[in-house]
């Protein structure tokens, strides 16, 4: 008598670079018990994907042009509150981690790791557990013993996101349309985070975002 074969685990594969999906694709394919039957490359598709597919695990980058994979984590989350999401991202900060983790994500993975640290992720996100690399675990642990806690702590995630693209260089009215908010609802937001970390200027915003890893110069 022959057993049932193995349930494979279906995945989707959220980057805005399709030489990375590729690569990433190529080592998750060779995997017996894998299955990527979707790719997406930005928020929006990334909902509208998993939304067709179902997969069993979102492997989801962050950092994405427009709104960012945490926008993309909130929405997915508020369609299925089951869905599994492991973050795979280049950026390993605590308050990054923290926002993802906020916003419903199962695990988080740097870029930096080896692969099987990847694979090792979406197996224990695919079993309900939470997944993180070493070096995220290491940031969590150090940040959590520094008496210094950071500004950004104060913020909520839609604050983070927002605090993100402004210092990208999106204007007000692009955040708006990028998270489908009003206009005057980015405003209150922004006015929020001023408030929260006690900043009063965009340039010490931008600076205090570049710091935290959330955007680039």
């Amino acid at each position: 008598m022959t057993s049932a074969p193995q349930k494979r685990i279906s995945i989707l594969l959220v980057d805005d670079h399709p030489v990375v999906r590729q690569g990433y694709r190529r080592v998750l394919d060779h995997q017996d018990d894998f299955c990527v039957v979707a790719e997406a490359d930005s928020a929006m598709d990334a909902y509208g994907a998993f939304k067709a597919h179902g997969p069993d695990v979102v492997v989801m980058d962050i950092s994405m042009p427009g709104a960012s994979g945490l926008e993309a984590i909130r929405n997915i989350r508020a369609r299925d509150a089951a869905a599994r999401i492991l973050v795979f991202s280049m950026h390993g900060e605590a308050m990054q981690v923290k926002a993802a983790f906020n916003a419903g994500a199962s695990g988080y993975v740097t870029k930096s790791s080896e692969p099987a640290v990847l694979l090792r992720a979406i197996r224990s996100v695919a079993r309900g557990e939470r997944a993180l690399s070493d070096d995220v675990a290491q940031a969590l642990a150090e940040e959590s013993l520094d008496p210094q806690r950071s500004k950004l702590d104060q913020l909520g995630e839609r604050e983070i996101e927002i605090l993100r693209q402004l210092a990208s260089g999106a204007t007000t009215d692009e955040i708006a349309a990028n998270l489908n908010l009003s206009t005057k609802t980015v405003q209150n937001y922004h006015y929020l985070i001023r408030s929260k970390t006690g900043l009063k200027t965009d340039a010490l915003l931008v600076r205090l975002a570049v710091e935290a890893g959330l955007a680039d110069l």
